[in-house]
């Protein structure tokens, strides 16, 4: 028999929009099962149910699709750049669907970017609630003071603005130069170079290792790769 869902969640999982918005949709009687009304988000449908949200047919996606990229330095996340740089979905594939990043990763740094087609796996990855743990690989200019740094394992306030509890681990260190690991599960606009300008540090290498459960392992800058139905499966299922 046939697993019945709740029709937000539904609406969710074919990209037409967030669970939350989906139920907002409802509440605000833009959404009809069956040429019926919906009243309530928790009504449970199945694949052979007729949804309508504001007038348009839910296609049910066929393919919902997550790919692990390595953006390289010198890139923008974004569609389309102003002032004419070059931007990672000029770069992918042909061949690849429409899809959307989640969260982006400035100019300057390097790593694993999560792309979909879905905008509410995005949305499920970037909310800060769900407080999914990003791995980052720094390298700094600068005199390294660990006794200092640790400081940032409880959190630190910089000029008003609150950062909440960092891990790391520190990989190499020498009187100029230092690697460390960063594991942080929020995604605040320049979060790592602010907190390491504010040790008087300089970043030169930023690189996203991993991102929730997916890593960049040995994927090359500029390169690739899909993730198994079976993982995209276990994602859709927190939506």
């Amino acid at each position: 028999m046939e697993k019945l869902e709740r029709i937000a969640k539904v609406i969710a999982a074919n990209g037409i929009c967030s669970r939350r918005d989906a139920e907002k949709l409802i509440e605000e009687k833009k959404v009809y099962c069956n040429g019926t009304l919906v009243e309530h988000p928790s009504l449970k449908v199945s694949s052979n149910d007729k949804i309508f949200v504001d007038g348009k047919f839910v296609e049910p996606r066929k393919d919902d699709g997550i790919w692990i990229y390595y953006k390289p330095r010198g890139v923008v996340t974004t569609h389309k750049d102003p002032e004419g740089r070059p931007t990672v979905f000029e770069l992918l594939p042909k061949n690849l669907p429409r899809v959307i990043s989640v969260g982006r990763l400035d100019i300057n740094s390097e790593g694993l970017l999560i792309l979909t087609n879905n905008p509410a796996i995005a949305e499920y990855f970037e909310s800060p609630k769900n407080a999914i743990t990003r791995t980052y690989k720094v390298r700094v200019f600068g005199k390294f003071n660990d006794d200092k740094f640790h400081k940032i394992e409880k959190g630190i306030t910089i000029d008003n603005f609150k950062y909440k509890p960092i891990s790391y681990e520190l990989i190499s260190l020498t009187p100029n130069n230092t690697w460390v690991r960063l594991k942080l599960r929020e995604g605040k606009n320049r979060e790592i170079r602010n907190i390491m300008e504010h040790f008087g540090l300089k970043v030169a290498r930023l690189i996203r290792e991993e991102y929730g459960q997916f890593s960049l392992g040995d994927l090359k800058p500029g390169k690739l790769y899909k993730v198994s139905r079976a993982v995209v499966n276990e994602v859709l299922s927190c939506l």
